[in-house]
């Protein structure tokens, strides 16, 4: 892949993450902007597994653009997500089947609490059939490479 600039963000561009050994299946990954943090540990540590990571991604990418989305009309009062699936054997390949997004968000009473609980199942459409990078990716399938460097 040709390397472009670096944007970070939200914006379009190229992104990467580096990951470093730590010790036998934990790695420290870092992004561009020099945030770190821990992954692996084959789920006998309190790190997140490359899986968990996967849900992780798709929660955080839809629940930012739900809450860009609503929170205009008001502030939630409360907004927790859960995403979840099935680790499975397919055709003898490990894949991760029936995922779910579930958003669970409570809203203020009044006009923008009402405005936004009605704008909430169009914000979680919009986010899965357009807006969230990492679950449109997974939907519409993408060519990964991976080789040697």
């Amino acid at each position: 892949m040709a390397q472009e600039q670096e944007t970070g963000g939200t914006g379009l561009g190229h992104r990467s993450v580096s990951m470093t050994r730590v010790e036998k299946g934990l790695y420290e990954v870092t992004n561009a902007r020099g945030g770190t943090m821990l992954v692996g540990g084959g789920g006998e540590s309190p790190e997140f597994t490359p899986v968990e990571l996967f849900l992780v991604s798709m929660a955080a990418c839809s629940a930012t653009d739900v809450d860009f989305i609503t929170s205009r009309l008001a502030e939630p009062t409360s907004f927790d997500v859960v995403a979840e699936g099935v680790k499975a054997k397919v055709d003898g390949e490990n894949v991760l089947a029936d995922i779910e997004v579930t958003f669970r968000i409570r809203y203020p009473e009044g006009e923008g609490g009402d405005r936004a609980r009605e704008r909430l199942p169009r914000a979680i459409a919009q986010s899965h059939d357009r807006l969230c990078t990492v679950s449109r990716t997974v939907q519409r399938g993408a060519p990964i490479a991976m080789h040697e460097g």
